[in-house]
């Protein structure tokens, strides 16, 4: 009989040394004879509790009423009753004799005295949470009695103990039996072992042992009397030495006192059922309780209901016990999202919560839910997440963010809503420091790319900030290949101001990634035409970017002077102060400030339109409305160039310009910024000898070209189709008296007055209005290093357009051209 209870009780166990946990340090105290220790499970150092019983032989009774409570414990299952994990029994060696000893282990958990002198609570908070565990304890009872027919026999302060998450759990099952109501005649004992009860505990017909008035009495009588006694102790702060001292009722509360009395009633068909406690006692009704009640039913409730409870919660937590607060509340409340039930205000409060956990803390118990909210569909969650990123950002480890948040958060760089995307590309300042090169290359950059071209101007913008302040987690090839597309071909093209005014300073915080050679051909060029600006913030940051890349250049140009070979080691220098706000979010609240319909766009057609108005319309409209903003080519229609044919055709560019509001041909680009209509990084060959050949040359008088009638001649039978076509590259006619020099060039000459058009790359695709006539005259200083005209003729090209024609070369047109000058009777 003996080995056949062993084996139920031990299960598969054969001893300690299959025992799967590790015994630690004891409490002070357990209820009865037993022994309550910490302890750590063997297979993955999780924390339980184990429960040690001995006794000198097998038949002891105390062992045979462990054995009871271990059965008990091991079919009887609720939330309020002890978790059982495993049990055994075993012959452990104590000196020269061998003890008899039952281990039980649990969930982990703490002897309720203990707690509460850690905890060491008083006045409300007191109050609020004894009402929560008296609550928890009487549904443990309520649940024994009324559904399973039990009777407990033993609830008392000693038979329960506090979880992790600071609930209230029964435990102490050794007296545990079958309530007998069909045997009311029978003397014999109902309670097997009631002789492990204290006198003080028993209510007084288990004191006389009148087993047939107590099967006659409800089921609970017994375990409400037990309750009485649990909140005596609760209330009095000490133990109960007798049975008379419940009659002092000083410490309990006034809204608890009459359910109390109840409990305590001397007639047992009297006494009050746990269950009427917890539905009609006013001490119950408390803020704590309501709130716990509330989130276990949370996925019953409506969406209003849930919104209006968790925007009172913040306030309603501060007046709370703060440990009760973070070891009761956050993990119900972090499961609630978990599983989808709590709405996403909720996530507002488990940060703010979590706040007050210190950093382990928050990464144990906060940021594992908070990482699995990320694959949430629910667009306010998503929002809410990205909105409160930087209070949880630093905590996130860089394989979690480039493995599992990043995928997720990526979504949102094509979400429909403005403001998703907005706070999509900010949350990028948390998470790209923990971004591998390989994710920030060949995901991030590509999102980058097409929110540059946003039909929001905020934010394209911000798109450009962002990659100011994240350009030194790129690598160096990428810099080469991204940075100066993406500042000056788009953003310093931009129609909308402070996207002009954010691309001229991330170009001035990324200076020392720039070679000489870039600061002089690409990024000094494009800066300079902003320093007449519509915009009075653009200029003044053009002409301090001016500044600061033309002290580098300077810098270099020493250091040649001075004969040092490490001129490209460092070509950056420090921001000046007017630059400095690229390092923060300037743009948040961009569409509020300026509409993209506040600002025109940029003609491409009309070459007779002045650089200035080119720019920028700037015409103020109604603050409610919208409207799509295109991509805007440059400001300047010296610079404004198209790519090279070999640009257009690379395939590991930077473009992507399929937007429809981009009115680019890069077609064939497939990532980002490469290629994008780039200026050229050096004129072609064929154009610097031209330059050469012509400064070598030496500067022709005009009476020279008036000696010869033959070719004024032919000049002038020439000159209505020529004009048109070189006109631009030509050198400026001479007054004469026949003609008026204050006379305005029409379209239909092509913009004659273009003084670099002989030095410039490849054609615009856009034009500025022609300068006055009273800047071409003889004085033209450019006119003798004019590129020479070709040898050929070109059929001119519309006269709407400032046309260049094939490519300018051989040395005749240049003749010819300096003999019709002359011809105008110069």
């Amino acid at each position: 009989m003996f080995k056949f209870l062993k084996e139920v009780v031990a299960g598969s166990g054969s001893g300690l040394k299959d025992f799967p946990y590790t015994i630690g340090e004891p409490y002070a105290s357990a209820w009865g004879s037993w022994t309550h220790h910490r302890g750590i499970s063997k297979d993955d150092g999780s924390p339980v509790s184990i429960f040690s019983l001995s006794g000198s032989n097998p038949q002891d009774r105390h062992l045979v009423a462990g054995r009871n409570g271990v059965k008990r414990l091991r079919t009887v299952r609720h939330p309020n009753i002890l978790s059982f994990l495993h049990s055994t029994e075993a012959e452990v060696p104590d000196g020269p004799a061998m003890k008899h000893t039952i281990y039980i282990v649990t969930e982990p958990v703490m002897p309720l005295s203990e707690k509460l002198k850690e905890l060491n609570l008083g006045g409300t908070q007191r109050d609020e949470y004894f009402a929560w565990g008296l609550h928890q304890i009487s549904k443990a009872v309520s649940f024994l009695n009324n559904d399973c027919k039990l009777v407990h026999g033993n609830v008392c302060l000693a038979s329960v103990v506090v979880t992790q998450t600071l609930d209230w759990k029964l435990h102490a099952f050794d007296v545990l039996s079958e309530f007998d109501a069909n045997n009311e005649a029978s003397g014999s004992p109902m309670l097997q072992f009631e002789w492990l009860v204290g006198t003080q505990y028993k209510p007084m017909e288990l004191t006389k042992s009148d087993w047939a008035s107590i099967r006659k009495s409800p089921p609970w009588a017994i375990d409400s009397w037990g309750l009485g006694c649990l909140i005596f102790e609760l209330f009095s702060g000490a133990k109960l030495a007798r049975t008379e001292d419940l009659r002092n009722t000083a410490s309990i509360p006034k809204s608890l006192l009459p359910d109390y009395q109840r409990l305590l009633n001397s007639t047992p068909s009297r006494r009050l059922n746990p269950s009427k406690l917890i539905d009609n006692s006013e001490f119950f009704q408390n803020k704590l309780v309501e709130i716990i009640q509330f989130m276990e039913v949370l996925n019953l409730k409506d969406s209003v209901e849930k919104d209006s409870f968790f925007r009172k919660l913040p306030n309603i937590a501060e007046q709370l016990p703060r440990e009760i607060v973070l070891k009761k509340l956050l993990p119900v409340l972090a499961s609630s999202l978990e599983f989808g039930s709590a709405a996403a205000p909720a996530l507002t409060v488990l940060l703010k919560m979590g706040s007050w956990l210190p950093a382990d803390q928050f990464s144990i118990k906060v940021l594992p839910t908070i990482v699995k909210l990320f694959a949430s569909n629910d667009r306010a969650i998503r929002a809410c997440l990205l909105q409160h990123i930087d209070q949880f950002g630093e905590s996130l480890s860089a394989q979690t963010v480039d493995e599992q948040v990043f995928p997720h958060v990526a979504t949102g760089f094509a979400d429909t809503t403005v403001s998703i995307r907005e706070l999509t590309l900010k949350s990028m300042l948390v998470l790209a420091p923990k971004l591998s090169q390989r994710t920030i290359s060949g995901s991030l950059l590509k999102y980058l790319s097409k929110l540059q071209v946003d039909e929001d101007p905020g934010i394209r913008t911000n798109t450009t900030i962002l990659l100011g302040n994240i350009a030194n987690y790129m690598n160096d090839g990428t810099r080469k290949r991204v940075l100066i597309n993406a500042f000056t071909v788009r953003a310093l093209r931009d129609t909308f101001p402070p996207a002009r005014a954010a691309g001229i300073m991330a170009l001035s915080v990324t200076s020392s990634y720039y070679e000489m050679t870039e600061i002089a051909t690409r990024i000094l060029p494009n800066i300079v035409v902003l320093t007449f600006d519509p915009d009075s913030d653009v200029r003044t940051k053009a002409f301090q970017a001016t500044d600061q890349f033309l002290q580098i250049a300077k810098q270099h140009h020493e250091k040649l002077t001075t004969g040092d070979t490490m001129v490209a080691e460092s070509t950056g220098i420090q921001l000046k102060p007017g630059n400095a706000g690229l390092l923060g979010w300037a743009m948040s609240s961009i569409t509020q400030k300026g509409k993209p319909s506040d600002h025109g766009s940029i003609s491409t057609a009309n070459a007779s339109n002045s650089q200035v108005s080119a720019t920028s319309a700037a015409t103020p409209v109604a603050t409610g409305t919208q409207a799509t903003v295109g991509y805007a080519p440059s400001t300047s229609s010296s610079f404004d160039q198209a790519a090279p044919a070999s640009a257009r055709s690379s395939v590991d560019g930077w473009g992507e310009l399929e937007n429809g509001n981009i009115q680019e041909e890069n077609g064939s680009d497939k990532e980002g910024w490469d290629d994008v209509d780039p200026f050229d990084d050096k004129p072609s060959p064929s154009l610097l000898s031209n330059i050469q050949a012509a400064q070598k040359r030496p500067v022709v008088q005009p009476k020279q070209a008036v000696a010869n009638s033959t070719k004024s001649h032919q000049l002038k039978a020439q000159k209505s189709e020529d004009d048109p076509l070189w006109g631009p590259i030509a050198a400026a006619p001479p007054k004469s008296a026949s003609k008026s020099a204050d006379i305005k060039p029409s379209t239909s000459n092509n913009d004659e007055d273009d003084l670099w058009g002989a030095i410039a790359a490849p054609a615009p695709k856009s034009s500025g209005k022609p300068l006055k006539a009273a800047a071409a005259n003889s004085d033209d200083l450019w006119g003798a290093i004019a590129a020479p005209p070709p040898s050929t003729k070109a059929r001119p090209l519309a006269s709407s357009g400032r046309g260049r024609g094939t490519k300018p070369a051989q040395p005749k047109l240049g003749a010819q051209r300096i003999g019709r000058t002359s011809s105008t009777g110069m």
